[in-house]
């Protein structure tokens, strides 16, 4: 996937980027939307200036998520550790001199989280984070992470063109197509729903099929 507009969405976060100082931006959107891309573009397209740390490190394991009933909600709001995601970009935002900040990471191969998996050298000046609840109006997103963060940018796309891909992706991680048909309907499409306001409360609308689009937050 490319991106027409990664010049000027790097140009804003290189503004961003202050050496001395740590501004964190999040890239919101629907599973599929294209958010883990987009990241990994705009961290590359800044060099060393910049480094991606996604919320999805901090998925439950399954594991737990069997103890608690919730492992055929796995990517709910409540299937993620979102206290400690707030406490991991709250470190980030003030680290301590000379200290690297070992952030969680998500291999899809296992679907399962990988901790210490992603150093945060303390002279990165900007840190990159994307997932679906960065702008959900609902505890503890909306007052423990949302405020941790400089921007938060969202990301549309044409609806059939991401559901397409997330059935792909879960064909590509071990389901049949009729299981990954019936997953992205059931599961991935209730959490779209969830997070689909998030889009009226963004900094900037990266509009896959239109441009970028500002907005001033509300």
């Amino acid at each position: 996937m490319t991106y027409r507009y990664v010049a000027e969405l790097a140009a804003r976060a290189e503004a961003l980027a202050v050496p001395g100082a740590r501004r964190i931006i999040g890239i919101a959107g629907p599973p599929g939307a294209g958010k883990s891309t987009l990241a990994a573009a705009v961290v590359g397209a800044l060099g060393g200036a910049a480094v991606s740390v996604p919320m999805d490190g901090f998925h439950l394991a399954d594991a737990e998520l069997a103890r608690l009933g919730r492992a055929d909600r796995k990517g709910a709001p409540d299937t993620f550790d979102a206290y400690g995601y707030a406490a991991l970009l709250a470190r980030l935002r003030e680290p301590r001199a000379g200290e690297t900040v070992y952030a969680p990471s998500f291999e899809r191969d296992l679907e399962q989280p990988v901790a210490g998996a992603l150093p945060v050298p303390p002279e990165v000046p900007l840190v990159v984070t994307e997932g679906n609840y960065l702008l959900l109006d609902e505890a503890p997103w909306s007052d423990e992470v949302r405020p941790l963060l400089d921007e938060v940018w969202w990301v549309a796309v044409d609806e059939a063109t991401r559901v397409r891909r997330l059935v792909a992706r879960h064909v590509e991680f071990g389901k049949s197509p009729e299981e990954a048909h019936a997953w992205v309907l059931r599961s991935d499409e209730a959490n779209a729903r969830r997070v689909a306001s998030g889009r009226s409360r963004a900094d900037v609308v990266v509009d896959l099929d239109g441009g970028v689009l500002r907005q001033a937050r509300l």
